[in-house]
């Protein structure tokens, strides 16, 4: 009896708090401006936040940015239709920036000379809930790498460059 009333107590928590009790992942199928697939990316809940686990080809080799973008559209070549940044509290953009960061602002990551990125960043601000902070919020959002690495405070993108890279992140 008491272990069913601890029970139904952490339900009723986890979801007030919407906390998923079990971790919940979504695979997103990444394209190039000339839709050819460069990889993927699996954001997993972890915590307070989203890990995003990408496993990148035939990407040019350098450090890069990585953001969620608002809306869940990917239209080549220049992926100009995910919108601007994840950005549901109205901040400004870099984790650097004391009026930010966008719930989509991450680290940059770096690919190797051989086009290959296995690498995870981390987001402690979105979630894949059902919150505004989700990144599921609207109908869902894209997950887009730059051209260039974020300067993590520049307003509104980072001076991250072009858009070089997107999938779309939906349930």
């Amino acid at each position: 009896m008491r272990d069913m009333k601890l029970h139904r107590f952490v339900l009723a928590l986890a979801i007030l708090l919407n906390v998923p009790l079990f971790a919940r992942s979504v695979r997103v199928e990444m394209k190039d401006g000339s839709r050819r697939d460069v990889g993927s990316a699996t954001l997993k809940s972890a915590g307070k936040g989203v890990e995003v686990k990408l496993n990148l080809y035939g990407m040019p080799a350098g450090e890069h940015a990585i953001h969620i973008h608002q809306n869940a559209k990917c239209d080549a070549p220049d992926f100009k239709s995910a919108g601007p940044h994840f950005n549901p509290q109205g901040k400004k953009h870099g984790l650097d920036n004391p009026e930010g960061p966008h719930a989509g602002d991450m680290q940059n990551f770096i690919v190797d000379h051989t086009g290959k990125a296995r690498v995870t960043v981390r987001d402690p601000n979105v979630t894949l809930g059902k919150d505004a902070n989700s990144v599921f919020a609207n109908g869902g959002t894209a997950l887009v790498i730059h051209a260039k690495p974020d300067d993590m405070k520049t307003d509104p993108s980072g001076n991250s460059g072009d858009r070089i890279a997107c999938g779309v992140i939906t349930k």
